[in-house]
């Protein structure tokens, strides 16, 4: 193990109780998570949040509360660093102009880069749909703090 791995994620929550999920798939691996990715070298986390936003959502965002830092060990699944991973509960500025999917890993097109997302009610959030461990923790969390209880 060389290095840390800083990444940010931004937990985007509608007023239908619903999570926004990005699906992707790169050099051939898929997997789903929590729009965000890494912090660039001399960036703060709500900067590297908010760019994270605009490059893959294209939409402004307002960061809300902190949600969750990792707490345990957890290697990269691309390289040998070790991931620390911070999510950010935040609301977008202006409503999402995306293409919104309603099948997991439903791409548009071809090509080494593929994402599209999803909008999931955080009751049925699959645990199992979520691809890495710190996201499924979060996922978990994000179940026993979001879950409505009416349905």
């Amino acid at each position: 193990m060389s290095y840390f791995n800083v990444r940010v994620y931004g937990l985007l929550i509608n007023h239908n109780n619903e999570v926004l999920v990005s699906d992707e798939q790169e050099y051939g691996i898929r997997f789903s998570k929590f729009p965000g990715g890494g912090l660039e070298l001399g960036e703060g986390l709500i900067d590297g949040l908010k760019r994270e936003f605009v490059e893959e959502c294209q939409a402004e965002i307002e960061v809300l509360a902190h949600f969750y830092t990792t707490d345990f060990f957890e290697k990269s699944s691309f390289n040998d660093s070790q991931l620390i991973s911070i999510y950010y509960l935040v609301k977008e500025k202006a409503p999402l102009k995306l293409a919104f999917k309603t099948k997991i890993y439903d791409f548009d097109g071809d090509g080494e880069l593929l994402q599209a997302f999803r909008w999931v009610k955080i009751n049925n959030l699959s645990i199992d749909e979520i691809t890495f461990r710190t996201d499924k923790t979060v996922a978990e969390l994000l179940k026993k703090q979001f879950a409505d209880s009416s349905i």
